[in-house]
């Protein structure tokens, strides 16, 4: 059995073990003659980031106010949706987890469907039958994804296969975190494809948190890309936040597999700067400082240098962005606003809080929190004491005398 050579060896270490890169920290890149996408992709690329930004803020609001059931936002992570979208081909099937639902609407999925699915009416696709931010098109070829962790591994691969048993020439692209990286289906998976030489990619969205378990204690590995060796495909590794970086390499994975080369896992170093989804506190488990550095980190490495709404300062959060529209009356709508865009700096437990759980805002009395000149007015109620009564009314009827 031919064993490889040592180039090929060390080339295989140094895309799974270090860290693939088109753009520095502060947005420049690394190598002058990396061909980039025309302006015109650029931009189609800045407003999808924009427009998947705005619908976190929104829906994560309605979460708040009781409009929606769950909903579970890619804040900080746009970049591996948005380079999926543009590295793929209509024809290729997307079997997401929880955070790559906007790949649909990156692929013309009408946002009213999309919309409609997260609130479970009549105008959903699925009629209602399916839990929220569990979005489905079969016109965009996208498969829900399962809230139990790792199904739609295995069904990807075996979406390969049975499509390049009909002489197709579709990829299916799978993706997880890095806590599905424990669960029996990656590997099942992974050993499936590496076997069959599946026409499938593996992506792995490394935020460093599944839910509240670090990476650090979910893996003993070096890297999530290195455990690729052992299924005998490549591993790499890039950075998360740069959309460029992960277009490239999702786009010459896509091809090889195309091509009957076999399958790719690709580990995606990014951070989850927010809640894993409105039903998680990261109060709980983590710091906001940690959280704050990492989010720095993340918006400067983006390829579009911050203009996806995220700010590159410490202290900025995204659902805290100031609203120039006016403000709405002083009710329970108010408050869910006022509170979402507040910065508690108190800990102390308020467990009834209508804001309990919410990204960034810690466990803490925030009812005062709001600006002065925002807040409403308190209205002095005074009890006057009547006057005194008049005298009844004597009716006189007309008549005899008794």
């Amino acid at each position: 059995m031919d064993t490889p050579s040592q180039p090929e060896a060390s080339e295989h270490a140094a895309l799974d073990l270090g860290l693939i890169q088109t753009l520095k920290a502060d947005g420049q890149l690394v190598d002058v003659d990396t061909p980039v996408p025309t302006d015109d992709v650029l931009a189609e690329m800045h407003a999808l980031m924009l427009k998947m930004r705005r619908l976190d803020e929104r829906m994560m609001l309605r979460q708040r106010q009781g409009k929606i059931g769950f909903y579970g936002a890619v804040t900080g992570q746009e970049a591996t949706p948005v380079a999926t979208v543009f590295a793929t081909q209509p024809s290729d099937w997307i079997f997401p987890a929880l955070r790559e639902n906007a790949i649909m609407l990156g692929r013309g999925f009408p946002l009213e469907k999309w919309l409609a699915q997260v609130y479970g009416n009549s105008g959903d696709v699925l009629k209602g039958r399916q839990m929220p931010s569990h979005m489905s098109g079969r016109e965009v070829n996208q498969v829900s994804w399962g809230s139990c962790l790792g199904p739609q591994l295995t069904q990807a691969v075996g979406a390969g296969l049975a499509a390049r048993a009909r002489g197709d020439d579709m990829v299916s692209v799978a993706f997880l975190g890095d806590g599905t990286t424990s669960e029996p289906d990656f590997h099942t998976a992974m050993n499936f494809a590496g076997v069959t030489k599946a026409p499938c990619v593996i992506v792995c969205q490394n935020n460093h948190w599944a839910i509240s378990v670090p990476s650090e204690k979910q893996t003993a590995a070096e890297t999530f890309a290195i455990k690729a060796r052992a299924y005998g495909m490549p591993g790499l590794r890039v950075d998360g936040n740069d959309v460029l970086a992960l277009t490239r390499v999702l786009s010459e994975a896509v091809e090889r597999a195309r091509c009957g080369e076999g399958p790719s896992f690709i580990e995606a170093v990014t951070y989850r700067i927010g809640a894993h989804s409105s039903s998680d506190d990261p109060t709980r488990y983590r710091s906001e400082s940690s959280a704050g550095r990492s989010a720095t980190r993340c918006c400067a490495s983006s390829a579009t240098s911050g203009r996806a709404g995220c700010s590159t300062t410490p202290s900025a959060r995204p659902w805290q962005r100031p609203s120039t529209r006016r403000s709405p009356r002083p009710s329970a709508r108010w408050r869910a606003s006022t509170l979402l865009r507040a910065r508690a700096s108190s800990r102390t437990s308020t467990r009834n809080s209508p804001m309990a759980g919410c990204p960034g805002i810690s466990r803490s009395s925030t009812r005062s929190r709001a600006p002065p000149e925002t807040r409403p007015k308190i209205i002095e109620l005074r009890i006057i004491e009547p006057g005194p009564r008049p005298p009844p009314r004597v009716e006189q009827r007309r008549g005899r005398m008794e």
